[in-house]
């Protein structure tokens, strides 16, 4: 009886292949490419792009076997004034500084804060994990404090639950929001996202004529940002580990 041909192994690009083993960010994982420092099976690689089966062929970096590394998960407490990226462009500040000093591989941000925004922001170097929390469709919700500039209305507070119209035309709607509390002349909203476009509170509530003093993300899902100092990181607890699978997996 003849078999059933055995299925080709999966394969991923060399550059995506160094990223999902957690060696380097597909940037980085670029720059040793082309300067000749991968090589695949015994041979240098400078095709970002050349198929790679992972498990099968034997990689290394500068002489050394490339081997997945340990998974690790981050919670930082990001301040304002820093860029969610690994270098930038214009030579600003990135979240990066603040893990210098920890002992773990290449991690990369699970979603970003914009650089006038603060708190909780999760790194990590499994893919797989950072996809499935970034999926609109796990609705896994952000919670954020946010100080504007007046005081908003009732039916202002249902025009964001309903949906407001973008400059660029995307609507844009939030989950949840309430009044923390009220001052003279701002108040404290709490303002919760499943998904969210980019700087989408402070676009939609610029649509309403207020502009965003200072906004928090307080919560990602189950994890809350706590008393983390700011410019702290520490790793996500089993606990907390459990909670979001339970909550990305419905249950």
């Amino acid at each position: 009886m003849n078999r059933p041909p055995s299925p080709k192994p999966k394969t991923v690009s060399l550059d995506r292949a160094l990223s999902k083993m957690g060696v380097a960010s597909r940037s980085e994982a670029r720059r040793l490419i082309w300067a000749g420092r991968v090589s695949v099976n015994g041979r240098v690689v400078r095709d970002t792009e050349a198929r790679i089966r992972l498990g099968q062929d034997a990689i290394r970096v500068d002489g050394e076997q490339a081997q997945p590394a340990a998974r690790h998960y981050i919670a930082l407490n990001k301040p304002a004034g820093l860029v969610t990226t690994k270098s930038d462009e214009r030579g600003r500040a990135t979240v990066y500084e603040c893990l210098r000093g920890l002992d773990v591989p290449w991690l990369g941000p699970v979603g970003r804060l914009d650089r006038a925004s603060e708190g909780l922001l999760f790194f990590t170097n499994d893919t797989a994990w950072a996809n499935r929390v970034l999926d609109p469709a796990s609705h896994l919700p952000k919670t954020y404090d946010v100080q504007v500039n007046g005081h908003l209305t009732e039916e202002e507070l249902d025009q964001l639950r309903r949906g407001v119209v973008l400059k660029d035309g995307a609507l844009a709607r939030v989950a949840e929001v309430r009044v923390l509390r009220e001052g003279k002349v701002n108040c404290w909203l709490e303002i919760v996202l499943h998904g969210g476009l980019n700087r989408q509170i402070r676009r939609m509530l610029a649509v309403l004529g207020y502009e965003v003093l200072r906004l928090i993300r307080i919560a990602i899902g189950p994890v809350v940002l706590g008393d983390l100092p700011k410019g702290a990181a520490r790793p996500l607890t089993k606990p907390e580990l459990l909670a979001i699978e339970r909550f990305l997996h419905g249950k």
